[in-house]
């Protein structure tokens, strides 16, 4: 399944219709038909950005996001990408970090 038909499935399962959806996202109805029919690789990044934190996917692998949003996944990303980039003793030192600042009520949620 290419991205733009599992984009075409989401709205679908999450709207009425691709015009009711397009309505919302304030994008021309004719533009996300042409973008879904012959791949959103043309879309602007931005747009692309903006429907999937619309339908809670992750804007990669298009899978929903379950509770997170889109700039929460991208931040996980961002956190894990780097820390694979560490050594062993980084990568402990990393965890023992985020041990400490998740017991400071500060820093919580």
């Amino acid at each position: 399944m290419t991205k733009a038909q599992m984009l075409k499935k989401e709205i679908l399962a999450q709207y009425k219709s691709v015009r009711q959806f397009s309505l919302e996202m304030k994008i021309p109805y004719s533009t996300l038909v042409t973008a879904l029919e012959r791949g959103i690789e043309g879309m602007a990044y931005g747009t692309v950005i903006s429907i999937c934190d619309r339908l809670n996917l992750n804007p990669v692998s298009f899978q929903s996001l379950d509770n997170a949003t889109v700039s929460e996944q991208l931040l996980e990303n961002r956190v894990m990408h780097d820390y694979m980039k560490m050594n062993n003793e980084g990568k402990e030192k990393f965890l023992e970090l985020m041990e400490d600042f998740a017991t400071i009520k500060k820093y919580r949620k």
